[in-house]
């Protein structure tokens, strides 16, 4: 009781006024600079917004993601801020706060150590999103699994593979990142022939089929060029190998080299041009001759009886 008489004892009305003075003016800066802030953020988000709309990002997708950056910037700010103002305004009341900040310095080094993971995981997801490396839709390899990107968050990546399952990575742990759909895709094909094949007509056909396909309405509308031709890539075992490259829209690959590769085997077949496959030989030693010498020799004996 005593106690609280004399710390009651130290206070005036010059001290009250004062005090009280100090701490309206802090608090209006504190306002002022929430509202410089808020200004800040907003500019910056609408900057942002521009940006993706001019590099053809899909206005949704750029607008949750820009959404999610702004928000966590504006929460660390704005926390980082009141804790200050609130540390200002307990030394105007006379509270001594060099304990309480030498207190919350070795509590926030023992939750870091024991958080460590979790704040790599949060780190390396901002910079995952705010760096736009992959988006939701995104079809990406993460540690070599490929799959749909269907979610992102600053703790974790989902992917969901072809047969449905789903792969969950924390963002710490990314070391490998591919991103096969970001503003254009490619579809690269390896089509092989036989050797008795002329290889300048086959280029000719698939540049054929390549430009039928770029002028159709339905699949020209989803490719970047008519398809590439680069010629003779190797000589395989019972085939001559030609690759190429089709560029289409995002995540649209698969769809026009499917069909570009069923008109080139209609093609194929017009052309009377013959698509390998390997061939083998059995051979059992001279007790088991070929075939067609084993008809030959039966042939002969029968003529000659």
């Amino acid at each position: 009781m005593n106690i609280m008489k004399e710390f009651l004892a130290g206070f005036t009305w010059k001290t009250i006024i004062l005090t009280g003075l100090r701490i309206t003016i802090i608090l209006f800066f504190a306002w002022l600079v929430t509202k410089l802030l808020q200004k800040f953020l907003l500019n910056l988000e609408e900057r942002l917004l521009k940006k993706s709309e001019l590099e053809g990002e899909p206005p949704s997708e750029s607008q949750k993601r820009i959404e999610t950056i702004i928000r966590l910037i504006k929460q660390g700010a704005f926390l980082a801020l009141w804790l200050t103002v609130c540390l200002i305004i307990l030394k105007e009341f006379g509270v001594e706060i060099g304990p309480i900040i030498a207190s919350a310095g070795i509590v926030g080094l023992a939750v870091g150590f024991g958080a460590q993971n979790l704040v790599r995981d949060f780190i390396s997801g901002f910079f995952i999103i705010l760096e736009n490396q992959i988006r939701v839709g995104d079809v990406a390899v993460i540690n070599g699994t490929g799959g749909l990107v269907e979610k992102i968050n600053f703790r974790t990546t989902v992917l969901r593979d072809l047969g449905g399952v789903m792969h969950i990575f924390p963002n710490g742990t990314i070391t490998t990142l591919s991103n096969l759909t970001n503003e254009w895709s490619a579809y690269v094909f390896d089509i092989g022939v036989a050797y008795k094949e002329n290889t300048d007509q086959v280029i000719e056909i698939l540049h054929s089929v390549g430009k039928t396909m770029f002028e159709d309405k339905e699949y020209g509308k989803i490719m970047l060029e008519p398809p590439e031709v680069f010629g003779v890539d190797r000589f395989a075992d019972s085939a001559v190998i030609i690759k190429g490259r089709i560029r289409t829209k995002p995540i649209r690959q698969w769809m026009v080299g499917r069909e570009f590769l069923r008109r080139v085997k209609l093609a194929f077949d017009e052309n009377n041009i013959e698509i390998p496959f390997p061939h083998r030989t059995i051979y059992f030693g001279e007790e088991s001759k070929p075939f067609n010498l084993q008809i030959l020799e039966k042939f002969q004996k029968q003529n000659n009886t």
